[in-house]
This record gives structure tokens, sequence and C-alpha cells, in this order.
């Protein structure tokens, strides 16, 4: 493989993000004695924001050309790019480079979870807590995850990755009343993701699959926006122990860097607390 499909991606990204500008936006003059016909930024108002030839932008937009960091640079401060899409533009091109010299990673479809992380997991009986592997795989849980969220057991294991559960299980629309904003979300992530392996075929099937299934997934994925989240908070709904908002930090484990541990917490003291204890209390064994 060579950096194309990267720099195809890269290429991508910069036409949908330049659609999304005005000028006005960007601190560019408003043409008004020419016919503006297309949305957003002319090629040529980025090639001027990044004081490069429009031939040259053209190029890198065509996925023909790798941008020097320079250019990067001036690109990224142009379009306005937020730290989340800095770092996914600049991902691209460092893969691109890297491509050219070396084979692609083999990656398995499904990873198996690393043995620290099972015992771990064994051990967190009060705190509801996940493995994903790449792509969102659910690669391991505990009994109080599966008590707040979902069966996970029950879901085939080739099924059981969560943004495909998000967008077609009924029952994760019902347990997060901001089902948008999670699904919204679980896009970004996802499309971070593709900028490290675009060529991914587990990733291209699963992104396949959504496309048909879900016409937002669709759209989502077709704005090429990104997201990078290590935490945050979300609330649930559950049918036992009713509406909880709930902390979730993740933790990417040095022995398996494309596991991450993801754990579910409340503020102590909190009626959210109360409720998840109530809820780990309901589940553990009579003595």
């Amino acid at each position: 493989m060579t950096g194309s499909a990267h720099l195809h991606e890269l290429g991508e990204f910069l036409r949908h993000r330049r659609g999304e500008l005005t000028p006005a936006q960007v601190g560019l003059p408003e043409r008004t004695h020419t016919r503006r016909r297309v949305r957003g930024l002319r090629r040529e108002e980025v090639a001027e924001l990044a004081a490069i030839s429009t031939d040259y932008y053209v190029r890198i937009e065509q996925g023909r050309l790798a941008p020097s960091p320079p250019v990067l640079e001036s690109l990224s401060r142009g379009l306005r790019l937020d730290g989340d899409q800095r770092t996914y533009v600049e991902g691209l091109v460092g893969q691109a480079a890297r491509a050219g010299h070396r084979r692609p990673p083999r990656r398995s479809a499904r990873p198996k979870v690393h043995p620290h992380l099972t015992r771990l997991l064994g051990q967190l009986s009060r705190t509801p807590a996940l493995v994903f592997g790449p792509r969102l795989d659910i690669l391991a849980w505990n009994p109080l995850a599966a008590e707040l969220l979902c069966d996970f057991g029950a879901v085939p294991e080739s099924e059981r990755n969560y943004v495909r559960m998000v967008f077609t299980d009924p029952v994760m629309r019902d347990i997060y009343p901001e089902w948008e904003d999670v699904a919204r979300t679980c896009v970004e992530v996802l499309r971070m993701e593709a900028g490290t392996n675009p060529t991914d075929p587990a990733l291209t099937a699963l992104v396949g699959e959504l496309a048909v299934a879900d016409q937002q997934f669709r759209v989502w994925w077709a704005e090429h926006r990104v997201a990078h989240q290590d935490f945050g908070s979300k609330r649930i709904t559950h049918p036992l122990a009713g509406e909880l908002t709930l902390d979730w930090d993740t933790f990417r484990y040095a022995g398996a860097p494309e596991q991450q541990l993801v754990l579910w917490s409340a503020e102590p003291g909190t009626a959210d607390a109360e409720r998840l204890t109530g809820l780990a209390h309901d589940m553990a064994p009579s003595p």
C-alpha cells in the first residue's frame, strides 16, 4: 500500500471543511461581482489563505500530493481546524509518509482482550467497566456494565460493536435520552480511527453496513467530522434505577495499545451515585 488512501482521505476532509466555511468566517472579502457556484470557500480562496498556488492546493485536495509541514500548518490555520481536526490531518500525512516505507499493519478482525484487563474487570464489582478494541469493538465487560447498558453476552460476537449497537439496537436508543448526541460522537470517533488505517477491511465493512442500515449514519459519515474523546458524561435511562447521569473515563493499556478500559462513575454523595450503588447492591449474590 502507498500513502494514496491516506492522502485521498485528507483531500476529502479538506474539501468538506472548506464547504463549511464562508469568506467572512476566515477574514476574506466577499467577491460580490462573481457568482459563487460552490458552497463554502473556493479552492483558490483556501490557497490564498495558505499562501500557496491554487494548483498546489488542488493536487492536495485530489490526493495527489502530501503537503509539507509548513503548508499543512497554514491550511490548518486558514481552515480554522480545532485540536481534534489538526490531530486528524497531521496523522493522515504522517501515515501517508510511513506507508511508502513499510507494509501496512495487519490488524486482526477482533483481538482477544488482554489477560490483565480481564483480571481488572473481575475485580471491579461496583464500577461498570468495558474494554473496547479497534473500531469500538466490545471485547469484554463486567456484570454491572451489562446491567447498566445492555446484555452484551446475548449479542453475537461478530455484531458486538458499540457503534453498530448504537445505530441498530433499539435498546441503545431507549437507554440514551440524548441518543443523537451519542450517535454523532460515535461517528466522529470512528472517523478519527479511520485516519489511522483507512484500508482496514473490518472498518470498511462496518461503515458500509451502517451506511445501508441507517440514513443518519450515512449523512453524518459524509460530513467528515472527527473527535477524540477520553472522558465525558452521559445520561442513561435505566428500567430499574431510573435516570442517571454518569461520567465515563477511558484508559489505554500500554500492554495492548489498541485496547481501552472504559469506566463509569458518579460523584460521591449524589443521587446518581446512590442509584448506581443500589444497582450494584441488587446484583450482589445473597450471603
